[in-house]
């Protein structure tokens, strides 16, 4: 089995982005990440302080909770 080599992101970075909908082309185009691989998958390391939505390959549970808690919303790509 090939494992999946997915780009992590934190949820606290997330927040500090002036994009209201964040997907992985926002991400490379602001200078987070520098490709987006196999896909990106969102960690729950950090704070999420306002409503947005994050489009993305994977989530962990506790960062989906956080970006929902904040009236925010998540998409898998």
């Amino acid at each position: 089995m090939f494992q999946k080599n997915r780009v992590i992101v934190n949820v606290g970075v997330l927040d500090k982005l002036e994009e209201t909908v964040i997907t992985p082309d926002v991400l490379v185009s602001e200078g987070i990440i520098k490709d987006i691989g196999d896909g990106v998958k969102i960690l729950g390391n950090g704070d999420v302080s306002r409503s947005i939505t994050v489009k993305a390959h994977a989530f962990s549970a506790s960062a989906r909770e956080k970006i929902e808690k904040a009236k925010g919303s998540t998409e898998l790509l």
